[in-house]
């Protein structure tokens, strides 16, 4: 997994420090330190951000994986390898518990402990749990969950064991390539099922949500990306509550929205592309990643890429771009796992697989075209 370095609200930052100046001629070299300070200003940095979609687990997906007396998942993510490990950050919807054996799918999910060890070997950095299924394994699911993302160092956000792990983690503050990246998620439900005390859910709450951006921008960040988990099931286009929200959240403050939930494309934009900062993109659902789901529209999803650069201390995205992805099925590949394929992979497709992904790819082009969606792909 890639380096990171997660920082919480109150680090101390430690600088530099010399026990004597060092003198010339009895006077202090003061104009080294002014030097110093305007390399750092000059200096410019790069940071290159990948979010993928939902990560589902359901019962054929758990059979497919069984491998002696454990499972695997590699073969799932082989093919996307190396375009997430690519990114200097990726980030994933994890819509699944890790509530410990029997292991179940639908309607309440609770996936292998190797599911989590894969997905981390396939590149992914930081995973988000403030989804609907969140609570599927209730309380020991929700905790075991935190707990098994802790104990591979992976840095999670969305769900918390009490208060105190909420004020000390949240919002998620990373700092990669000189850059300083705030996270926030949150969902619109959990499934009727309610979260028992002292474990918090972070809900779609604007009084909350506004509190939390506030203390997001006290933490100094060059970004603020909010990462919800909203919207209508299946539907091609965003509800207007989705909509008012994302306004909402980009007066608030928020730089870039990227969504999840639908298990279906939707449309995405890049607001105020001319502006000194490059603008703001906006998704609204990226779709499925990997899933057993094979309703028109379900069986595939996207990865969506953000370049940017700091400069002079100034952040500016100079690049967006998304990828489509399929999720191949063994019923239909006649391979033992499931695999998500780049859609141009025409080699690793049978003419099945082929026939779906196609329909898959045109729809996802005519909602892209209706919408004007000037992402190019990468």
């Amino acid at each position: 997994m890639k380096k990171i370095v997660l920082l919480a609200l109150c680090t101390l930052l430690i600088g530099p420090c010399l026990s004597c100046a060092q003198q010339k001629g009895g006077e202090s070299q003061g104009g080294d330190d002014t030097a110093a300070e305007e390399r750092e200003e000059a200096k410019t940095d790069s940071l290159s951000i990948l979010v993928a979609g939902d990560l589902m687990q359901h019962s054929p997906q758990i059979n497919a994986a069984r491998s002696g007396n454990g499972y695997d998942y590699k073969e799932c993510f082989r093919l996307v390898k190396p375009e997430i490990s690519a990114a200097d950050l990726a980030i994933a919807n994890f819509e699944v518990t890790l509530g410990g054996p029997p292991y179940k799918g639908y309607p309440c999910f609770s996936a292998p402990d190797e599911y989590l060890r894969d997905i981390v070997d396939a590149g992914f950095d930081i995973l988000t749990t403030g989804n609907n299924h969140c609570l599927d394994s209730h309380q020991k699911g929700l905790e075991r969950t935190i707990m098994m993302m802790d104990s591979l160092k992976v840095p999670h956000l969305g769900t918390y064991k009490d208060a105190a792990e909420r004020e000390q983690n949240y919002p998620l503050l990373v700092e990669k390539n000189g850059f300083r990246i705030v996270l926030l998620n949150f969902t619109y439900a959990t499934n009727g099922l309610r979260v028992k005390e002292p474990n918090i859910v972070n809900y779609i709450d604007t009084v909350q949500i506004s509190g939390d951006i506030e203390k997001a921008k006290g933490m100094s960040p060059d970004l603020i990306i909010a990462l919800p988990h909203w919207g209508i099931e299946y539907a091609l286009n965003p509800a207007k509550p989705d909509k008012d929200l994302a306004d909402w959240l980009f007066r608030r403050g928020v730089d870039h929205i990227i969504g999840g939930h639908p298990h279906v494309l939707q449309p995405m934009e890049r607001r105020n592309a001319t502006a000194e900062n490059g603008g703001n993109v906006l998704v609204y659902s990226l779709g499925n990643y990997l899933s057993n789901q094979y309703k028109d529209n379900t069986v595939g999803g996207g990865m969506v890429r953000l370049d940017f650069v700091k400069e002079g201390g100034k952040v500016k995205l100079t690049k967006c771009g998304y990828m489509l992805t399929y999720c191949s099925r063994p019923q239909n590949s006649g391979k033992r796992n499931y695999r998500i394929v780049p859609v141009e992979m025409d080699d690793e497709l049978n003419q099945q697989d082929k026939n779906i992904r196609n329909k898959f790819v045109g729809t996802a082009t005519k909602l892209f075209e209706k919408n004007n969606v000037d992402f190019g792909r990468y």
